[in-house]
């Protein structure tokens, strides 16, 4: 959810921060006083179009701030990973930043981000809906993937499996296209592979052989000092009057010593292993020594063959195993082209056999589709009879890509086969339309609420924002769509702009917008409202000016049935 937020600098909002909670958190207040403001500042926050025009006159930017809170396998892990976007105890800090000139500057938990990128992760934090803007559930393309959500544990087997498949034959696909290229093109592609293979076969790499050389490179070049050095050691330890000398003396007095007394025999043994482990390092220093020879002639071979193998990593690859792994690669493609007609017979009795698979995953895949699409519609229904909508009638079309196979008539997409749409009839007689079709603020509000009702459990929304979704509804519509609104706050936290008094009296918490002129400037205030002021401007919402006893009686009797309400669907 949505935990803080922070306004600095936006439009008449000089400074302002919310402390947010789960639930549905209702906005009210004038009409101007800047409650639209405050969501168009979430909007910026997760990605929307940011303009000059929202930085507050005289200042030099706007600033935009906030706290998620998000529970461990929300989709925004995914994104984030994919970001390179490390998530600390499932906190996530958006921030965004508006210049006098228009240009952003976006942060995801401190990392510097695109607006794509924040666009992304914030898609799947908050969704803002309101009454005349196009969003998911208003957007075609989008409804496979809602009734993929909504039939979650059955279609994603079927899926998962259609998919596994789907990438096989896309593999072979992709190598009959590029073995049904122009002739030409191959020929020359052949060409090239052959004297790429040739160079990197008469080269006779070996795994590390560039770490050998370059360390035995490292001896010739450092032959003098290591000889020196050498040479001081071995005469350090061996030799009158040396090293060795002096503790193979100490080893044979400690030796008589420890005769006499035993509590020396450990000291001299220790003596003892020390003089032969010396002995033995300067015998090998004296080997290594006899073994030193310079051969400038030895090291001008190894340079020319370093620096072939150079030539062939900025050609083939950064090590010797990735340029060996390329020359595997060219070696099974220059098979694939000298011997083209069979390959690609091979590969198209592959792609016939993997496509007789594909088509019985894609059908399975459509039959829970649409099983599901029976269930969604059933329950759609249910809930728009509750918002007073019960001769409405919503239906789930399907069709299919189109194909030029005439065996299955399919085209296969990464998805499956099917390409569905919303319909929906709001009144009796009248023909089914698309849900985008629908021109009714009334209904848009309902249909979207009924719907919203039924995702919010399967789309991992962290936050939904309302704006005026309830516009042009009244009577027991309004009190139909407040619960309704409330329902979607028991999956997702909801915040909410709205001019009913009946929302404002179901939510579990009213901010009251407010705006006043100071020194020549216009302020925006947010106050949260306690039972007494929520009775106040409930009953201001009701009456639109004048307050009464009545009305505020009503704006109790409002209240008291939210809070009846929220118990019995708590």
């Amino acid at each position: 959810m949505l935990q803080e937020l922070s306004i600095r600098n936006f439009a008449i909002i000089d400074e302002l921060s919310l402390s947010l909670e789960d639930g549905l958190t209702v906005l009210t207040g004038e009409t101007g006083a800047g409650k639209s403001i405050i969501i168009d500042a979430v909007q910026l926050l997760v990605g929307g179009r940011g303009s000059a025009g929202f930085v507050r006159h005289g200042e030099k930017k706007a600033e935009i701030e906030g706290i998620f809170v998000v529970e461990e396998g929300h989709p925004c892990y995914v994104k984030c990973a994919e970001f390179g976007i490390e998530l600390e105890e499932g906190m996530i800090l958006l921030k965004r930043d508006i210049s006098q000139t228009g240009k952003s500057a976006c942060r995801i938990n401190g990392k510097l981000v695109t607006i794509a990128i924040l666009r992304e992760v914030g898609a799947s934090l908050i969704d803002v809906h309101g009454q005349h803007e196009s969003q998911e559930l208003m957007d075609e393309t989008k409804h496979l993937a809602l009734l993929d959500q909504f039939g979650y544990d059955d279609i994603k087997p079927a899926k998962d499996a259609y998919s596994d498949l789907f990438t096989k034959y896309e593999t072979v696909q992709k190598q009959i296209r590029s073995l049904s290229e122009n002739e030409q093109q191959m020929a020359h592609r052949l060409d090239l592979i052959r004297f790429q293979y040739q160079e990197i076969e008469q080269a006779s790499l070996e795994i590390n052989e560039d770490d050998v050389l370059m360390e035995e490179k490292s001896r010739l070049v450092n032959f003098e000092r290591l000889f020196d050095s050498l040479q001081t050691a071995y005469r350090a330890l061996q030799g009158e009057q040396k090293g060795l000398d002096w503790i193979g003396l100490s080893m044979s007095n400690l030796e008589h010593s420890a005769e006499i007394d035993s509590n020396l025999k450990a000291t001299s043994e220790s003596v003892a292993n020390s003089f032969y482990l010396l002995e033995e390092a300067a015998s090998s220093i004296r080997q290594q020594l006899d073994e030193l020879e310079y051969d400038p002639d030895r090291l001008q071979v190894i340079d020319d063959r370093l620096n072939e193998i150079n030539q062939l990593k900025r050609k083939y690859g950064s090590t010797i195993e990735e340029i060996l792994e390329f020359g595997s690669s060219i070696e099974e493609e220059i098979e694939s082209i000298t011997n083209r007609e069979l390959t690609l017979l091979d590969l198209e009795g592959k792609r016939a056999s993997i496509q007789e698979d594909l088509y019985l995953e894609a059908v399975q895949l459509s039959n829970e589709r649409q099983k599901w699409a029976q269930k969604l519609i059933f329950e759609i229904h249910e809930q728009l009879k509750a918002l007073y909508m019960d001769k409405a009638v919503f239906d789930v079309r399907f069709h299919h890509y189109a194909s030029n196979d005439k065996e299955n008539g399919y085209e296969f997409k990464r998805d499956g086969v099917d390409l569905l749409e919303f319909f929906i009839s709001t009144n009796p007689g009248e023909p089914l339309k698309p849900l985008t079709k629908i021109a009714s603020g009334g209904e848009i509000s309902r249909i979207m609420l009924a719907l919203k009702t039924i995702f919010s459990k399967h789309q991992g929304i962290t936050s939904i924002i309302f704006d005026e979704v309830d516009t042009g509804v009244s009577g027991r519509v309004a009190q139909a769509i407040a619960e309704k609104i409330h329902a979607v706050s028991h999956h997702s936290q909801v915040l909410c702009i709205s001019h009913l008094p009946q929302v404002a009296a179901i939510s579990d918490r009213h901010l009251f917008i407010s705006k006043e002129v100071k020194n020549d400037r216009t302020i925006s205030h947010v106050l949260s409202l306690e039972e007494k002021e929520r009775i106040h401007e409930i009953s201001r919402m009701i009456s639109g000016v004048e307050i009464t006893e009545l009305t505020l009686s009503h704006a109790k009797e409002l209240l008291d049935l939210g809070h009846s309400i929220k118990k019995t669907t708590a």
